[in-house]
């Protein structure tokens, strides 16, 4: 019985806004310069890309569980259909809004290392 009791009280405040504090990751501070960089920088440079982009990955995900919370409860309100329909627009808007913005946030990230990584190469080869 206790253990039905905790999962009623958890299931309250998992409700609503549970999804509410997605965390938009940071990226790298830095990457190191392929001109210059050790190999052992570039490594750890490639794992902090790595990272960042399962933490994108993540936080695209908690941004979907966030958007289909905030749809479920626009439906259980008490607005007329049509206000409820511009307010789940909205809701989406926002929401790939913020997902294209991640998404390009990782890719651009990956694109800089990946051409730091090239200029390692090239000056490896020398």
């Amino acid at each position: 019985m206790k253990a039905l009791y905790s999962l009623a009280i958890l299931a309250t405040f998992a409700g609503g806004h549970a999804y509410a504090a997605c965390t938009y990751p940071t990226a790298p501070d830095a990457l190191p310069d392929g001109n210059s960089a050790t190999l052992e920088q570039m490594v750890a440079a490639q794992k902090q890309v790595k990272q960042f982009d399962a933490d994108i990955g993540a936080y695209t995900a908690c941004l979907k569980l966030e958007n289909d919370a905030a749809l479920a409860q626009v439906d259980q309100g008490s607005d007329d259909a049509k206000k409820k329909e511009e307010r789940k627009k909205e809701i989406e808007r926002v929401q790939v809004q913020k997902h294209n913005a991640a998404v390009e946030a990782d890719e651009a990230l990956a694109a800089r290392f990946n051409e730091q990584l090239k200029v390692f190469k090239a000056k490896a080869k020398k």
